[in-house]
Protein backbone atom coordinates (compact mmCIF):
# COMPACT_ATOMS: atom_id res chain seq x y z
CA UNK A 1 0.00 0.00 0.00
CA UNK A 2 1.36 3.41 -1.05
CA UNK A 3 2.03 5.77 1.85
CA UNK A 4 0.55 9.24 1.73
CA UNK A 5 2.84 12.21 2.49
CA UNK A 6 2.70 13.35 6.08
CA UNK A 7 2.03 16.87 7.37
CA UNK A 8 5.75 17.63 7.35
CA UNK A 9 6.05 16.64 3.70
CA UNK A 10 3.08 18.77 2.70
CA UNK A 11 4.52 21.77 4.55
CA UNK A 12 7.87 21.34 2.79
CA UNK A 13 6.17 21.12 -0.59
CA UNK A 14 4.13 24.28 0.12
CA UNK A 15 7.25 26.13 1.27
CA UNK A 16 9.08 25.07 -1.92
CA UNK A 17 6.20 26.34 -4.06
CA UNK A 18 6.26 29.69 -2.23
CA UNK A 19 10.01 29.98 -2.79
CA UNK A 20 9.64 29.25 -6.51
CA UNK A 21 6.81 31.79 -6.75
CA UNK A 22 8.86 34.48 -4.99
CA UNK A 23 11.84 33.69 -7.18
CA UNK A 24 9.67 34.00 -10.30
CA UNK A 25 8.25 37.33 -9.08
CA UNK A 26 11.75 38.67 -8.35
CA UNK A 27 13.03 37.64 -11.80
CA UNK A 28 9.99 39.24 -13.47
CA UNK A 29 10.48 42.47 -11.46
CA UNK A 30 14.17 42.53 -12.32
CA UNK A 31 13.38 42.15 -16.02
CA UNK A 32 10.71 44.87 -15.84
CA UNK A 33 13.10 47.26 -14.07
CA UNK A 34 15.79 46.58 -16.67
CA UNK A 35 13.34 47.20 -19.52
CA UNK A 36 12.18 50.46 -17.91
CA UNK A 37 15.78 51.58 -17.52
CA UNK A 38 16.59 50.70 -21.13
CA UNK A 39 13.45 52.48 -22.32
CA UNK A 40 14.30 55.62 -20.35
CA UNK A 41 17.81 55.58 -21.82
CA UNK A 42 16.44 55.15 -25.33
CA UNK A 43 13.96 58.00 -24.85
CA UNK A 44 16.76 60.24 -23.62
CA UNK A 45 18.84 59.34 -26.67
CA UNK A 46 15.80 59.95 -28.89
CA UNK A 47 15.40 63.45 -27.44
CA UNK A 48 19.06 64.19 -28.07
CA UNK A 49 18.73 62.84 -31.62
CA UNK A 50 15.68 65.06 -32.20
CA UNK A 51 17.51 68.17 -30.98
CA UNK A 52 20.48 67.43 -33.22
CA UNK A 53 18.40 66.71 -36.34
CA UNK A 54 15.50 69.11 -35.77
CA UNK A 55 15.74 70.75 -39.20
CA UNK A 56 16.09 67.43 -41.03
CA UNK A 57 12.96 66.09 -39.32
CA UNK A 58 10.92 69.10 -40.44
CA UNK A 59 12.33 69.45 -43.95
CA UNK A 60 13.05 65.87 -45.06
CA UNK A 61 9.95 63.63 -45.45
CA UNK A 62 11.92 60.36 -45.47
CA UNK A 63 13.85 61.37 -42.38
CA UNK A 64 10.59 62.41 -40.69
CA UNK A 65 8.99 59.03 -41.42
CA UNK A 66 11.98 57.20 -39.92
CA UNK A 67 11.80 59.42 -36.85
CA UNK A 68 8.12 58.51 -36.38
CA UNK A 69 9.03 54.81 -36.59
CA UNK A 70 11.67 55.27 -33.89
CA UNK A 71 9.16 57.07 -31.68
CA UNK A 72 6.54 54.36 -32.15
CA UNK A 73 8.97 51.67 -30.95
CA UNK A 74 9.31 53.36 -27.56
CA UNK A 75 5.70 54.46 -27.22
CA UNK A 76 6.29 58.16 -27.93
CA UNK A 77 3.66 60.08 -29.93
CA UNK A 78 5.06 63.47 -31.05
CA UNK A 79 1.56 64.46 -32.20
CA UNK A 80 -0.24 63.67 -28.96
CA UNK A 81 -0.21 67.26 -27.73
CA UNK A 82 0.47 70.62 -29.31
CA UNK A 83 1.86 71.85 -25.98
CA UNK A 84 4.02 68.82 -25.21
CA UNK A 85 7.81 68.47 -25.17
CA UNK A 86 8.03 67.23 -28.77
CA UNK A 87 5.79 69.97 -30.11
CA UNK A 88 7.93 72.63 -28.43
CA UNK A 89 11.18 71.01 -29.51
CA UNK A 90 10.30 70.31 -33.15
CA UNK A 91 7.20 72.35 -33.88
CA UNK A 92 5.99 69.07 -35.36
CA UNK A 93 2.53 69.41 -33.82
CA UNK A 94 2.08 72.69 -35.68
CA UNK A 95 3.28 71.06 -38.90
CA UNK A 96 0.54 68.43 -38.79
CA UNK A 97 -2.08 70.86 -37.51
CA UNK A 98 -1.45 73.14 -40.52
CA UNK A 99 -1.41 70.14 -42.84
CA UNK A 100 -4.73 68.96 -41.39
CA UNK A 101 -6.31 72.35 -42.06
CA UNK A 102 -5.06 72.27 -45.67
CA UNK A 103 -6.40 68.73 -46.12
CA UNK A 104 -9.85 69.92 -45.03
CA UNK A 105 -9.64 72.87 -47.46
CA UNK A 106 -8.64 70.65 -50.42
CA UNK A 107 -11.39 68.15 -49.67
CA UNK A 108 -13.98 70.94 -49.48
CA UNK A 109 -12.76 72.56 -52.73
CA UNK A 110 -12.87 69.27 -54.65
CA UNK A 111 -16.06 67.90 -53.10
CA UNK A 112 -18.28 69.18 -55.91
CA UNK A 113 -16.18 67.12 -58.35
CA UNK A 114 -15.59 63.91 -56.42
CA UNK A 115 -18.46 63.77 -53.93
CA UNK A 116 -16.12 63.81 -50.94
CA UNK A 117 -13.96 60.86 -51.99
CA UNK A 118 -10.45 61.69 -53.19
CA UNK A 119 -7.46 59.44 -53.75
CA UNK A 120 -4.59 59.84 -51.29
CA UNK A 121 -2.21 60.32 -54.23
CA UNK A 122 -4.30 63.16 -55.66
CA UNK A 123 -4.67 64.79 -52.24
CA UNK A 124 -0.90 64.71 -51.75
CA UNK A 125 -0.40 66.30 -55.20
CA UNK A 126 -2.77 69.16 -54.33
CA UNK A 127 -0.95 69.74 -51.03
CA UNK A 128 2.50 69.76 -52.65
CA UNK A 129 1.25 72.44 -55.07
CA UNK A 130 -0.07 74.52 -52.17
CA UNK A 131 3.06 74.17 -50.02
CA UNK A 132 5.71 74.97 -52.63
CA UNK A 133 6.45 78.30 -50.96
CA UNK A 134 6.91 76.64 -47.55
CA UNK A 135 9.66 74.38 -48.93
CA UNK A 136 8.46 71.62 -46.60
CA UNK A 137 7.81 68.53 -48.68
CA UNK A 138 4.69 66.50 -47.88
CA UNK A 139 4.35 62.76 -48.37
CA UNK A 140 1.38 60.42 -48.32
CA UNK A 141 2.62 59.20 -44.93
CA UNK A 142 2.37 62.77 -43.60
CA UNK A 143 -1.19 63.01 -44.93
CA UNK A 144 -2.17 59.76 -43.20
CA UNK A 145 -0.78 61.01 -39.87
CA UNK A 146 -2.61 64.34 -40.19
CA UNK A 147 -5.89 62.61 -41.12
CA UNK A 148 -5.58 60.28 -38.12
CA UNK A 149 -5.60 63.40 -35.92
CA UNK A 150 -8.64 64.82 -37.73
CA UNK A 151 -10.66 61.78 -36.61
CA UNK A 152 -10.79 63.08 -33.03
CA UNK A 153 -12.82 66.04 -34.30
CA UNK A 154 -15.56 63.68 -35.41
CA UNK A 155 -15.24 65.33 -38.81
CA UNK A 156 -15.99 62.18 -40.81
CA UNK A 157 -12.50 61.99 -42.30
CA UNK A 158 -11.41 58.44 -42.99
CA UNK A 159 -8.95 56.57 -45.18
CA UNK A 160 -10.35 53.53 -46.99
CA UNK A 161 -8.63 51.08 -49.31
CA UNK A 162 -10.33 49.97 -52.51
CA UNK A 163 -8.32 47.70 -54.75
CA UNK A 164 -4.81 49.14 -54.95
CA UNK A 165 -5.83 52.70 -54.06
CA UNK A 166 -6.15 54.50 -50.74
CA UNK A 167 -9.04 56.97 -50.78
CA UNK A 168 -9.77 59.76 -48.32
CA UNK A 169 -13.44 60.11 -47.45
CA UNK A 170 -14.53 63.49 -46.08
CA UNK A 171 -18.29 62.91 -45.98
CA UNK A 172 -20.19 60.25 -44.00
CA UNK A 173 -21.11 58.24 -47.10
CA UNK A 174 -21.50 54.52 -46.49
CA UNK A 175 -20.17 52.41 -49.34
CA UNK A 176 -21.30 48.82 -49.53
CA UNK A 177 -19.50 45.91 -51.20
CA UNK A 178 -21.17 46.56 -54.59
CA UNK A 179 -20.01 50.20 -54.61
CA UNK A 180 -16.47 49.19 -53.66
CA UNK A 181 -16.30 46.60 -56.44
CA UNK A 182 -17.44 49.15 -59.03
CA UNK A 183 -14.85 51.68 -57.83
CA UNK A 184 -12.14 49.03 -58.00
CA UNK A 185 -13.22 48.11 -61.53
CA UNK A 186 -13.12 51.78 -62.57
CA UNK A 187 -9.50 52.19 -61.49
CA UNK A 188 -8.31 50.84 -64.84
CA UNK A 189 -9.63 53.68 -67.04
CA UNK A 190 -11.49 56.00 -64.69
CA UNK A 191 -14.97 54.97 -65.80
CA UNK A 192 -17.28 51.99 -66.30
CA UNK A 193 -20.38 51.22 -68.34
CA UNK A 194 -23.37 49.16 -67.29
CA UNK A 195 -22.33 46.46 -69.76
CA UNK A 196 -18.75 46.35 -68.45
CA UNK A 197 -19.88 45.93 -64.86
CA UNK A 198 -22.50 43.36 -65.78
CA UNK A 199 -19.99 41.31 -67.79
CA UNK A 200 -16.98 41.60 -65.46
CA UNK A 201 -18.85 41.02 -62.19
CA UNK A 202 -21.56 38.71 -63.54
CA UNK A 203 -24.34 40.87 -62.09
CA UNK A 204 -27.90 41.34 -63.28
CA UNK A 205 -28.50 44.67 -65.04
CA UNK A 206 -30.82 45.84 -62.27
CA UNK A 207 -28.13 45.35 -59.63
CA UNK A 208 -25.60 47.28 -61.71
CA UNK A 209 -27.95 50.20 -62.38
CA UNK A 210 -29.04 50.39 -58.73
CA UNK A 211 -25.43 50.62 -57.51
CA UNK A 212 -24.44 53.17 -60.18
CA UNK A 213 -27.48 55.35 -59.50
CA UNK A 214 -26.62 55.41 -55.79
CA UNK A 215 -23.07 56.50 -56.59
CA UNK A 216 -24.46 59.23 -58.85
CA UNK A 217 -26.82 60.47 -56.14
CA UNK A 218 -23.98 60.61 -53.63
CA UNK A 219 -21.94 62.75 -56.04
CA UNK A 220 -19.21 60.12 -56.39
CA UNK A 221 -19.84 59.54 -60.10
CA UNK A 222 -20.42 61.67 -63.19
CA UNK A 223 -22.28 60.42 -66.25
CA UNK A 224 -21.21 61.00 -69.86
CA UNK A 225 -24.03 60.53 -72.36
CA UNK A 226 -22.08 61.80 -75.38
CA UNK A 227 -20.49 58.53 -76.40
CA UNK A 228 -20.87 57.55 -80.08
CA UNK A 229 -21.95 53.97 -79.38
CA UNK A 230 -24.73 55.26 -77.14
CA UNK A 231 -23.43 53.55 -73.99
CA UNK A 232 -23.30 55.85 -70.98
CA UNK A 233 -19.98 56.08 -69.20
CA UNK A 234 -19.93 56.53 -65.43
CA UNK A 235 -16.81 58.48 -64.48
CA UNK A 236 -15.30 58.43 -60.98
CA UNK A 237 -13.07 61.45 -60.25
CA UNK A 238 -11.69 59.81 -57.12
CA UNK A 239 -9.92 57.16 -59.24
CA UNK A 240 -9.52 59.09 -62.50
CA UNK A 241 -6.41 61.09 -63.41
CA UNK A 242 -8.54 63.31 -65.69
CA UNK A 243 -9.60 65.40 -62.68
CA UNK A 244 -6.41 65.06 -60.64
CA UNK A 245 -5.18 68.63 -60.73
CA UNK A 246 -8.39 70.61 -60.95
CA UNK A 247 -8.13 73.43 -58.44
CA UNK A 248 -4.54 72.55 -57.42
CA UNK A 249 -3.43 76.14 -57.84
CA UNK A 250 -6.18 77.58 -55.63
Amino acid sequence: MRRRPGIGGLQKAAAARDQYRLLGENVAKLRTDMMKEQLATFKSQLEEFARKHKNDIRKNPAFRAQFHEMCAKVGVDPLASNKGFWAELLGIGDFYYELGVQIIEVCMLTRSLNGGLISLQELSSHLRQRRKKDREAVTEDDCLRAISKLKVLGSGFEVITIGKKKLVRSVPTELNKDHNQILELAQGQGFVTVEQVRRRLSWASGRVIDALETLLEEGLAMIDNGIKDGKCQYWFPCVSSVYSFVGSDT
